[in-house]
């Protein structure tokens, strides 16, 4: 004869589990169409996976094996590089400003 489950904690799994499915939705989400550099995605899930493990804890071994390769795919085609480089603009003349002589 199998146990009876305790309606509470099967409703409390069930919320955890809801909550981690928002979560993570919420954050694959950001990381596509956020525009986000390498860093700060690699912050997006880094946050995740401590909300994830808040939520269910000693359970690291399921995050590394089920969502960090999809954080690890979304992260590498949607973010951008990190670059050092900034574009030069040219300066607009004002409107009063006198042209150099050419």
């Amino acid at each position: 004869m199998e146990p009876a489950l305790d309606p509470e904690a099967v409703a409390d799994e069930r919320r955890r589990a809801d909550v981690l499915r928002r979560t993570v939705d919420v954050a694959c989400a950001l990381l596509r169409q956020a525009h986000l550099t390498r860093e700060e995605a690699e912050s997006v899930v880094a946050f995740t996976r401590r909300r994830v493990l808040e939520l269910f804890p000693g359970k690291e071994y399921v995050f590394d094996l089920v969502l960090a390769p999809r954080f690890a795919r979304i992260v590498e085609e949607f973010s951008a590089p990190v670059t050092t480089r900034v574009l030069p603009f040219r300066r607009r003349r004002g409107a009063g400003a006198p042209r150099p002589e050419e």
